[in-house]
Order: structure tokens, then C-alpha cells, then sequence
């Protein structure tokens, strides 16, 4: 299923997108896309919904994938390409740093550029959407865990992130620098979730081109490895790592400025594309 978020920030419906391309209105059957809905039950609850016999909503502003998100988890450098571009080595085992959760927003929103930015930069990611509480779970079992998948891009300020001292979260965490969706994909229609294909442009030009397959640590060892450390709770979101093309490592470094429009896709997940606008 393809799960999804419509309407105005805010006052989103829960919805789905049939196999048609038509939007589905669930609100009838569930009160938002995260929490309880996307629990092993309440993903089998809607799958046994006919999607005909669901309101059609028209095509409008999409949202973030998914609501309630507790804790948005990043993964540093897990692509060994990415890695070396920006002058790094892989790490041996995983760089984790948190990404607030206030700066979730829909997948085309425009993303604001913040005050004394010099450098913001763009990060196609692939997404994990947490489905159920995950605590010391093996590596075996972590994707029965995993309601889904979804898009990321992992804006980041580069000089906030690593010239100013202290952790990356202040380099991450901006309003509105973590654009999720289209949709929630669930997991039974994304079977290797290790070998998908994605890219980035900005202004139409090609600056990343990768896929999943290039990650030092994938997703059910993510997911396994986080949980030794933290509970995972449903709705909860892991930004697993970018492949080579960001703005920092090009030689010389490009950073994005008002006007720009970045889009981004990975296979089976859908596209994103954003405006980036000044602060005011």
C-alpha cells in the first residue's frame, strides 16, 4: 500500500493512493497515518479495505507521510562513496544523530534556507518508518518491525553542522529541513529494501545518482543496532545515509540559494521537489 497525508499542514487527512493514481480518503476508518494505523493490526485493517469503495479526494497539497514521529533518527556517512567525497572514513559503526522533529514537513513544501546560512545542502535518503515498539531486537527479525518506507532528503547546514563546534542536530534540524514522503510504502511491496535506485537534481541538473545497495550498513541491521540503544516506537523515523552528489563534496562546493529547486526520487517510493526560499 501506498499510504499518504493530504491536505493543508495541519488539518492533513489520512489517506491512500489506489492503483489507479486516485487518492483514497481513510479518515473514516483511521485517525491519521502513524501511531496505532500503522501497527502490524492497523496495516492489515486497511488493507482490507475495497479502495473503491473509499472517497475520492482531489489532488491537493501532500504532507508528511506520516504523523506522531517521536524521534526522526539520521545515519552519518553509511554510504562508503559518500564517505570519501567528503574526506571521511567509514565509520566503524554507525554515526547516529537526531534530526528534530519540527522540522518535518511535506515532501514539496518549500524549505526555508535559515538566517546566516552559507551553506545548506541537499541528502537523498532512504526512509524507514517504524510499525512497532522495537527493543533489543536481532538483526534477523528487525524488518518485521518496519511498517515502511518512504523519501528523504536530509537537508543540512553545513557550517552550522561542522564549523561551529558541538554536534551535527543544529546543522540538521532547521524548520522545515526534513521533507518525508510522498508516501508510506509499506514494506510488502518494497521486498529488498537493500538494492533500490535514487537520484537528486537541483534546477534539473543530475547531482546524485546511487542506490541502496552502496550502504555499509543496511536497514535491518539499522534498525537492530538502534534498538540495543533506544526503544523504537511506531511512527518513529530513520534517515539512513546518503550516497555521493552533495553539495559539499563537489569540487568546489555548490550550496543551494533562494530560488533553487531541488527534486529527488528512489525507486518504488515516489518523488519529492522542493523550492528553497530565504528566512524572512
Amino acid at each position: 500500500m501506498k499510504l499518504m497525508r493530504v491536505g493543508e499542514a495541519g488539518s492533513e487527512k489520512p489517506a491512500l493512493l489506489d492503483a489507479d493514481g486516485k487518492i483514497r480518503d481513510l479518515s473514516g476508518h483511521v485517525a491519521d497515518i502513524g501511531g496505532e494505523a500503522i501497527t502490524p493490526a492497523g496495516l492489515a485493517k486497511i488493507a482490507a479495505i475495497d479502495p473503491t469503495s473509499l472517497p475520492e479526494i482531489a489532488p491537493g497539497r501532500i504532507g508528511a507521510c506520516v504523523a506522531g514521529t517521536g524521534k526522526f533518527i539520521c545515519i552519518g556517512l553509511n554510504y562508503s562513496d559518500h564517505a570519501a567525497e567528503t574526506g571521511a572514513t567509514v565509520p566503524p559503526e554507525p554515526i547516529i544523530f537526531m534530526k528534530a522533529t519540527s522540522a518535518i514537513v511535506g515532501p514539496n513544501d518549500n524549505v526555508i534556507i535559515p538566517r546566516g546560512s552559507e551553506k545548506t545542502d541537499w541528502e537523498v535518503e532512504l526512509g524507514v518508518v517504524i510499525g512497532k515498539t522495537a527493543k533489543y531486537v536481532t538483526e534477523a527479525e528487525a524488518l518485521d518491525y518496519v511498517a515502511g518506507y518512504c523519501v528523504s532528503n536530509d537537508v543540512s547546514e553545513r557550517a552550522f553542522q561542522t564549523e561551529r563546534s558541538g554536534q551535527w542536530t543544529k546543522g540538521k534540524s532547521c524548520d522545515t529541513f526534513g521533507p518525508i514522503g510522498p508516501w508510506l510504502v509499506t514494506k510488502d511491496e518494497i521486498p529488498e529494501p537493500q538494492n533500490l535506485g535514487m537520484w537528486l537534481t537541483v534546477n534539473g541538473q543530475k547531482m546524485q545518482n546511487g542506490s541502496s545497495k552502496t550502504m555499509v550498513y543496511g536497514v535491518a541491521f539499522l534498525v537492530s543496532y538502534l534498538s540495543q540503544f533506544m526503544s523504537l516506537h511506531a511512527g518513529d523515523v530513520i534517515s539512513t545515509g546518503t550516497p555521493p552528489g552533495v553539495g559539499m563534496g563537489l569540487k568546489p562546493p555548490r550550496y543551494l540559494k533562494a530560488g533553487d529547486v531541488v527534486e529527488l526520487s528512489i525507486e518504488g517510493l515516489g518523488t519529492q521537489k522542493q523550492t528553497f526560499v530565504a528566512d524572512r
